[in-house]
C-alpha cells in the first residue's frame, strides 16, 4: 500500500535527511588512497549516532561501500581504497522513525577521464529524474527520465535495482524503477516520498552478478549509483537529503 505522508511528516523526514547528508559529506572528504573501508563505515556510524539517528545498514556496516566493478552492497571491510578507485557510497539512516537515503559516486585521489563522464550522467539521470517527478505525473514519468539518459549514452542499467518509497522503512511502495515508460504506472501525488536512486554501469551490458549480497557487473566494468530522498508537493518535488 502506498502511503502519503503529511507536511509535518516529510519535514520529520528532511530532518533525518540532513543527518544523511552531512554523513555522505563527511565520508567523502575523509576518503582517499590508503584508507580501508571499514574506516569510513566508523566515521559513518559516529556522525550517524552523535546527531541522535541510527544506520539503518545490517550488522556488515552502516554503509554500503561498493567499488569499481561493484554495483550494490558492498561491505566495509579492511580493503584499502587505491588511487583512481571509483567508490559509491550508499547511506541510510532513521530518526524517531523516519528513514533519510542517498548515495553518491565520486574517485578517489585522481579521477579517469571515463569515471568521471559516468559519474556526470548518473547525477544528471538523478537531477533529471527529479525534475519529472511532479503532482500530475506518473512514476514512469520519472523512470524514463532517469535512464533515456543513460541509454543514450551506452551505459547499461541493471534490472532489479533502484529506488522505492521511504517513510518508517528504508523501502516502501511504490518501487522506483530506473527505466520506464511514460504515462505509465502509479500517479504522483503530494504527499509521495520516494528515493530516486540511478544506477549507471560502464560497459553498457545490462546483466549483473552475485558474490553473496555483493552486487557486481557483469562484464568487470566499472558502475556509478547516486541518490536522493525526495518528497512530491503541490510546488513540485522537495529533495530531502540534499547534499
Amino acid at each position: 500500500m502506498i502511503e502519503l505522508k503529511t507536511a509535518t511528516e516529510i519535514d520529520a523526514l528532511g530532518e533525518t535527511g540532513r543527518i544523511v547528508a552531512r554523513t555522505l559529506r563527511a565520508v567523502r572528504a575523509h576518503a582517499r588512497p590508503g584508507i580501508a573501508l571499514r574506516e569510513l563505515d566508523e566515521l559513518a556510524r559516529t556522525t550517524i549516532t552523535d546527531a541522535g539517528a541510527r544506520p539503518c545498514r545490517t550488522a556488515a556496516g552502516a554503509i554500503c561501500t561498493s567499488v569499481n566493478d561493484t554495483i550494490a552492497h558492498g561491505i566495509p571491510d579492511r580493503t584499502r581504497l587505491a588511487d583512481g578507485d571509483l567508490i559509491s557510497i550508499d547511506c541510510a539512516a532513521s530518526l524517531h522513525g523516519w528513514v533519510g537515503a542517498a548515495a553518491i559516486t565520486f574517485s578517489v585521489g585522481r579521477s579517469q577521464p571515463e569515471d568521471a563522464a559516468l559519474v556526470r550522467a548518473a547525477e544528471q539521470s538523478l537531477a533529471d529524474g527529479i525534475a519529472a517527478a511532479r503532482p500530475g505525473a506518473r512514476l514512469g514519468d520519472v523512470s524514463r527520465a532517469i535512464g533515456v539518459l543513460g541509454r543514450s549514452a551506452g551505459y547499461g542499467i541493471p534490472a532489479g535495482l533502484g529506488g522505492a518509497g521511504v517513510g518508517r522503512d528504508r523501502r516502501e511502495a511504490p518501487p522506483v524503477p530506473n527505466d520506464g515508460h511514460p504515462g505509465k504506472g502509479v500517479p504522483l501525488r503530494p504527499g509521495l516520498v520516494l528515493s530516486i536512486e540511478p544506477v549507471l554501469l560502464a560497459g553498457g551490458d545490462d546483466g549483473t552478478r552475485s558474490d553473496g549480497p555483493v552486487v557486481r557487473t557483469a562484464d568487470g566494468s566499472r558502475a556509478a549509483h547516486t541518490g536522493h530522498t525526495i518528497a512530491i508537493t503541490a510546488d513540485g518535488p522537495r529533495i530531502l537529503t540534499a547534499h
